[in-house]
């Protein structure tokens, strides 16, 4: 979901700082209600874990570049039920810098449109979190329907900014209409495979019941809201 360099251009790179401190505001935000909830301990393990996975899902699993962008297998959804909104957010912040600092410093100046690509529709999931799974379910146990659900805000909306990005660096052309498609259409397999990816993911985290209790992930990991 990478935005390429050259995609925006000039004077308008500046939306994306703006709207990337937006949403590394509302990440403060929320960070301070986890640490009201948690403690700065937990917050900060969990922060540290989600980098490092989203570090290995940018730099070190399979990404391709499609259209307009790069498909990438970013595990938004896994992030957000095993760790919380908060660690999700600052991870996937923290994990794109990293990877922008060492390994692809072509990419720092799309920084903020890709920071705001990642965690706004993060937002927009757990929001939807909230209201498709009943407090008395722990998310070890949620359905397949659920997690696809959530996977499909996510995804979608990873695809919905990419698509905005594009129009806007580049307009409405036929070819860059044509890109988004083909961007758009290759992101389809991750929404399938993630939610699959989840499921399992939450069954190891079932049947680990050392997790529980610890500063590793949320408690609503395994325990009713």
């Amino acid at each position: 979901m990478h935005i390429e360099p050259g995609l925006v251009e000039g004077a308008k790179v500046a939306l994306g700082f703006a709207t990337a401190a937006a949403s590394l505001g509302y990440a403060a935000a929320l960070a301070l209600q986890a640490i009201r909830k948690d403690g700065v301990a937990a917050l900060a393990v969990r922060t540290l874990l989600a980098t490092a996975l989203v570090f290995c899902c940018f730099e070190v699993l399979p990404h391709h570049p499609i259209g307009v962008s790069e498909v990438h297998l970013i595990l938004g959804t896994t992030l957000l039920l095993l760790l919380g909104a908060a660690p999700a957010a600052l991870g996937l912040a923290a994990g794109l810098l990293v990877q922008g600092l060492f390994f692809a410093p072509h990419d720092l100046p799309q920084y903020g449109m890709n920071v705001t690509t990642l965690l706004v529709p993060l937002f927009a999931m757990a929001a939807l979190a909230r209201r498709i799974i009943p407090a008395a379910t722990a998310y070890v146990d949620i359905s397949y329907a659920q997690a696809f659900k959530l996977s499909v805000a996510y995804q979608g909306g990873i695809v919905l900014w990419v698509g905005f990005w594009a129009l806007y660096g580049r307009g409405v052309g036929a070819d860059n209409l044509a890109q988004i498609s083909s961007f758009g259409a290759a992101y389809m397999g991750v929404v399938l495979a993630e939610p699959l990816i989840d499921l399992a993911v939450l069954a190891l985290a079932k049947h680990l019941r050392g997790l529980q209790g610890s500063l590793w992930v949320q408690h609503r990991l395994h325990h009713a809201a």
